[in-house]
């Protein structure tokens, strides 16, 4: 695969490399590389009169199913690493079919040990440790629909805002003419969230499917989040299969984000935030999927396909300010928004 993100002043590209490989009908192993080259001259970046930057992560990661009887039993590592940044993830899952194979029961722990390092401080290292524990049960309804929920547990502890982000504060909390400053952001060292989904997929009566999720979100930060997503499945033609989608988020802010602040944080309990992504904001997505597959009579592989993939992406931010606009004065500035574009090209063989 293939993949390209350019938007907000930030690109991120590279190639994805995954095989799969079964054995005995019960056993299935595969492994995956993964590249992201990152480009950044976004907002935040021009705003604390940093350079722009490139960097690279790179992924790696192993897998394995094991299927006995009607359960799988499933376990995995992935480890990336950049500059700054190295993740380490490990998970476990089961999957149990029941009711002659219409209910699907399954949950699942993974466990994430991250080591957070800031460029150009040698005594800067943190650390992160996260834990998920997931459930989730699907039933066929009838040959046509299939429903599906999901509920997912997150707890994070350690460092875990960005070395590099700052907030911003008046000069002079009486006289905001005097401009501001800014000073690197405080967060909670933890952070435990919860999200719940339900989906559905209809079969129309011809070659096509329709589907629906609504995704709820909460966590300890005082953030809450939506999202829903419908989506339309048709195949064409035998080989060629077109899909649409359409996602809508939306977002409120955490207890401790201000777009500025009226003073410095006091102490370390004093927590203060301007990440965008803490802000209250909304995201529309609009997606167009176009796949390709046939049979192939070659004695090393029995099917190859190919997918390509569009996603455009308008983010609007309700109370994160615009700084490259000038002329106001703080917190009178114009709120941000930028519009990306997602590339995807993907090709399958199967052997």
């Amino acid at each position: 695969m293939y993949h390209r993100y350019d938007g907000g002043g930030v690109t991120v590209d590279g190639p994805s490399l995954l095989v799969r490989k079964n054995f005995k009908e019960t056993v299935s192993l595969s492994g995956n590389y993964y590249v992201d080259n990152i480009s950044s001259a976004s907002i935040d970046v021009i705003t604390s009169g940093a350079s722009k930057y490139s960097e690279e992560r790179t992924e790696y990661s192993l897998a394995g199913d094991y299927l006995y009887g009607k359960s799988i039993l499933s376990a995995g590592v992935t480890y990336s690493d950049e500059s700054d940044y190295q993740a380490s993830t490990y998970s476990l899952g089961v999957s149990q079919d029941f009711f002659g194979d219409l209910t699907t029961l399954s949950f699942g722990y993974a466990l994430g040990q991250d080591d957070v390092s800031q460029n150009g401080n040698d005594d800067f290292e943190e650390e992160i440790d996260r834990h998920s524990f997931r459930v989730g049960i699907s039933q066929i309804v009838t040959p046509r629909l299939l429903l599906a929920a999901n509920y997912e547990l997150i707890t994070d502890e350690g460092y875990l805002n960005n070395p590099y982000r700052s907030y911003r504060y008046l000069s002079d909390p009486l006289d905001p003419a005097a401009g501001f400053q800014f000073a690197r952001e405080v967060y909670p060292s933890t952070r435990t969230s919860d999200a719940a989904s339900l989906q559905l997929r209809y079969r129309l009566p011809w070659e096509a499917a329709v589907g629906g999720q609504y995704r709820f979100f909460t966590d300890d930060w005082g953030i809450d989040a939506h999202t829903i997503l419908v989506s339309y499945t048709h195949v064409l033609y035998e080989h060629w299969t077109l899909d649409f989608q359409y996602r809508w988020y939306s977002q409120g802010q955490a207890d401790f984000y201000q777009d500025l602040f009226l003073f410095p944080s006091q102490d370390e309990k004093d927590y203060r935030a301007r990440d965008k992504e803490m802000s209250e904001f909304s995201d529309q997505t609009l997606s167009f999927y176009l796949s390709y597959q046939r049979p192939l009579s070659w004695r090393y592989a029995y099917k190859a396909g190919i997918s390509l993939q569009y996603d455009r992406i308008a983010f609007d931010y309700d109370n994160f300010s615009d700084l490259t606009e000038e002329g106001f004065l703080p917190g009178d500035e114009p709120n941000y928004s930028f519009d990306a574009d997602v590339y995807k090209i993907l090709f399958t063989l199967w052997y």
